[in-house]
C-alpha cells in the first residue's frame, strides 16, 4: 500500500485570512507549509474576506461540521449607492440611487433582520441549481433563480458611519447567512442600493480573533522547514462550545465500541443545556474527549468518536 505523502498531524490551525485569496488558496499553502497528509477549512470566506479561517488538519477534519454549526462574527463595510452583480466590491456595477439613508433610518430598518429570517443568496454562490454551480450560471450570463433560505441572525448593529456613503455594521450569525445578502437587503430596506465593501470574520463557533495567526508568520521558516505543529490548537478545542458529559471509564470503553448508553444510567449528569430529544455532547473519560454522541429517544448514542 502506498505511504500517504506528509506528516500526520492532528490539529486546528486558526488562520488569519488575507484579502484577495480563496479559502482553499489558504488551505492549500499551510497544508504544504506544514507538510501536512490532510486539511480542510471549517467556513468558506470570500476572496474579499479577511479574517478568521479555522483550518483542520487530520482528526480535526472530524469537527469540521459542528464548528461550521457555530456562531459567527463578522464586521462588514455597506458602501451605499452602488448594487454590484456580486453584491461585493469585485463585481460590476449594475445599479445606482442617490439616497442616503440616515443612521436613525438604519437603526429603524435593522429589527426586520434579526431572529429567524429567510434570505435570498447572493447569485454569485455556490449554490447548486439544477446540478450547476450559481457562480458558473450568472458568469455564463444565465442569472438564476434563487429562492429565499432560512437564516438566524442573533445581532445585527450600526457601529459606525464613516461618511454618508459608508456604513460598518457588526452581525452574530448562525451557519450560511450571507453578509452580501444583507448588506444588498439592508439597502433596499432603507430605499437605496448597496454592495459590500469590505468584510472581516471574527469568530467562529470556539474560536475568536485572538486565537488568529497571520498567514505570513504561519509560512515564515527558514531552510523551508515544514511549520512547527506547536501553532496548532488540540482537536477537542473545536468542540468547547458542546456540552459536556462525564462518563465512567466503562462507559467510555462501550461508546468506543459503538454500544448506545441508556439516559437513565446517566440521570444526574447529563447537562442542563444538552437536549435530550436529538441534542448533541461532547463525550468525557476524565479529561479526555471520547467523541461527540447525540441523545435521542432515551438513549446516547456514538456520532464521531475521536
Amino acid at each position: 500500500m502506498r505511504r500517504k505523502r506528509g506528516r500526520a498531524l492532528d490539529g486546528w490551525l486558526i488562520v488569519d485570512k488575507p484579502a484577495g485569496m480563496t479559502s482553499t488558496d489558504v488551505v492549500n499553502k499551510v497544508r504544504r507549509g506544514f507538510d501536512a497528509q490532510k486539511a480542510g477549512h471549517g467556513g468558506t470566506l470570500d476572496p474579499l474576506a479577511t479574517g478568521l479561517l479555522p483550518v483542520a488538519f487530520g482528526a480535526a477534519t472530524k469537527t469540521v461540521p459542528y464548528i461550521m454549526d457555530g456562531t459567527k462574527l463578522y464586521h462588514f463595510t455597506l458602501r451605499i449607492g452602488e448594487a454590484r452583480d456580486t453584491d461585493d466590491a469585485d463585481g460590476q456595477v449594475i445599479a445606482t440611487s442617490d439616497v442616503r439613508p440616515t443612521d436613525a433610518q438604519f437603526r429603524a430598518a435593522l429589527p426586520a433582520f434579526r431572529g429567524e429570517i429567510m434570505q435570498v443568496p447572493p447569485i454569485f454562490s455556490a449554490i447548486k441549481v439544477a446540478g450547476e454551480r450559481a457562480y458558473d450560471m450568472a458568469r455564463e450570463g444565465r442569472a438564476p433563480v434563487l429562492e429565499p433560505r432560512p437564516a438566524r441572525i442573533d445581532r445585527f448593529e450600526l457601529i459606525e458611519r464613516v461618511d454618508e456613503h459608508t456604513a460598518i455594521f457588526e452581525v452574530q450569525s448562525g451557519k450560511g447567512v450571507y453578509m452580501r445578502s444583507l448588506a444588498r437587503d439592508l439597502a433596499a430596506a432603507c430605499g437605496t442600493v448597496g454592495h459590500v465593501a469590505g468584510l472581516r470574520r471574527l469568530r467562529v463557533g470556539p474560536f475568536h480573533e485572538k486565537d488568529a495567526i497571520s498567514l505570513d508568520k504561519i509560512l515564515a521558516v527558514e531552510d523551508n522547514a515544514p511549520a512547527s505543529p506547536e501553532l496548532l490548537l488540540p482537536v477537542a478545542t473545536a468542540l468547547a462550545d458542546i456540552p459536556a458529559l462525564a462518563l465512567t471509564s466503562s462507559e467510555a470503553a462501550s461508546l468506543q465500541h459503538g454500544q448506545a448508553i441508556s439516559l437513565v444510567e446517566l440521570m444526574g449528569r447529563i447537562p442542563d443545556t444538552a437536549d435530550p430529544a436529538g441534542g448533541v455532547a461532547r463525550a468525557m473519560d476524565g479529561g479526555r474527549v471520547i467523541g461527540l454522541c447525540r441523545l435521542e429517544d432515551g438513549w446516547l448514542r456514538p456520532e464521531r468518536l475521536l
